[in-house]
């Protein structure tokens, strides 16, 4: 018969135990568990009938390593362990048969892994850490009938001008303030820091999505995610710099399909890059955010992604950012400039505040979280429980929209007069 294992949840069981038939195993798998802040004398001596006899007298634990080396029968001894287990254990198992049929049987009886002896430490490490983390993921929800999905995309109109700090701020606001499950999708698959913003390991769950479209399912959002408070997770990569991505975009379709599924909003840091070559990312967004400074560059690029916004998502509500505008000082352009280069009124001023930042970044939290008191932050707060709102009422955002009309050649036409005039001896 199959397992009863299920993805485990929280509780007061014990956290780790593991059963290890010699001690080469034993000392493998205890660094790592010290590692993984599971006590390490939950490691035993003995094999598969200690587990049995052990597991027969006391509550499962949330994480069980069981060593098969001195089973004649793996799978027949698996399935019998399963008869002592509680429903919710992730069961690891270890063994010497190098064998592809009996690892796929194995992993459909319900095991989360199978791993060769003798160990490897690199392999525990990640068998281990992949069970913890969806201890700690965010368990899939039935998507509310009375509240439709909120999903924003957020669009730095220049590298800098701060789209990663507003959208992981947005989705920090949705899921303290505004009380929904909330998922941040961290698109910039190598140089991403929403999870460096939340102090938070990215995991490996994006870029095994990209390798594995196929995979993506509700169960695989339930492991994939790493959770930041009860109400906000994160998926989100460190790729290496040496491994170039290559995708259609299925995978991140996909990722937004399950998680609407899955979360009442999402919110995703879309690099422009993406947004060029995947534009379906955009087919089942409500509203974007495009996130700019007050700078000569930044209205020439908000001008091409309002146009491109408008040609390939007219059904977004977009709403224009400025970001980090120092209050009482002179900008590169001012926001009068600014707004008629780029015909259209900006929505929302967050101000610029150094000191605010800074702190953010030392305690790993979002902006918005370090300065919830600070008039700083109240312009996003406002925004968010505005996105929201919007959301549930089905309006559009107010003051916010598509650019007016007007060919994309004459509002670079109007950029020219606030260009620099060139030295007389300039050639």
């Amino acid at each position: 018969m199959n397992a009863p294992w299920k993805p485990g949840t929280a509780g007061s069981r014990a956290p780790f135990l593991a059963f290890a038939c010699d001690d080469s195993s034993v000392e493998a798998l205890r660094p790592i568990a010290a590692e993984l802040g599971w006590p390490t004398e939950n490691v035993y001596k003995g094999g598969l009938r200690n587990a049995v006899q052990t597991l027969s007298v006391t509550s499962s634990p949330h994480v069980l390593f069981v060593d098969l080396a001195e089973s004649s029968d793996p799978l027949g001894d698996i399935n019998g362990l399963a008869e002592v287990c509680e429903p919710g254990t992730i069961v690891i198992a270890a063994g010497q048969i190098n064998d592809v049929r009996l690892y796929r049987d194995l992993l459909a009886s319900g095991l989360q892994d199978y791993l060769l002896k003798p160990l490897q430490p690199d392999a525990v490490r990640d068998a281990l850490g992949q069970a913890q983390a969806m201890l700690n993921a965010p368990k899939p929800m039935e998507a509310s009938l009375d509240r439709p999905h909120c999903a924003v995309a957020v669009i730095g109109s220049r590298g800098g001008a701060g789209a990663s700090t507003v959208a992981t701020s947005l989705a920090w606001l949705m899921s303290e303030r505004g009380k929904r499950s909330t998922a941040l999708l961290d698109l910039d698959v190598h140089f991403g820091t929403g999870a460096l913003a939340l102090d938070l390991e990215p995991g490996r769950g994006l870029t095994d999505a990209i390798e594995n479209p196929s995979r993506i399912d509700g169960l695989f959002i339930e492991r994939a995610m790493v959770r930041a408070s009860e109400k906000l997770s994160v998926l989100s990569a460190e790729a290496p710099i040496s491994a170039p991505i290559i995708t259609d975009g299925a995978a991140f379709y996909q990722l937004q399909e399950e998680m609407r599924a899955a979360f009442e909003a999402s919110v995703i840091d879309l690099p422009r890059p993406m947004l060029v070559q995947h534009p379906h990312l955009l087919a089942d967004i409500n509203a974007a955010v495009l996130v700019t400074e007050l700078t000569l560059a930044a209205a020439r690029d908000s001008i091409r992604l309002l146009s491109y916004l408008r040609s390939n998502a007219p059904q977004i509500q977009v709403t224009v950012l400025a970001n980090r505008v120092h209050p009482g000082a002179q900008p590169e352009i001012t926001r009068k400039d600014f707004e008629g280069s780029i015909e259209r009124k900006v929505d929302v001023v967050v101000p610029f505040d150094q000191k605010l930042a800074a702190q953010a970044a030392k305690l790993g939290k979002p902006f918005a979280e370090v300065g919830k008191a600070s008039k700083t932050v109240t312009p996003l707060s406002d925004f968010a429980d505005q996105l929201l709102r919007s959301s549930d009422d089905g309006e559009p955002l107010n003051g916010a929209g598509a650019a007016r009309g007007g060919s994309l050649l004459s509002k670079f036409a109007d950029l020219k007069g606030l260009m620099p005039k060139k030295p007389a001896h300039a050639k």
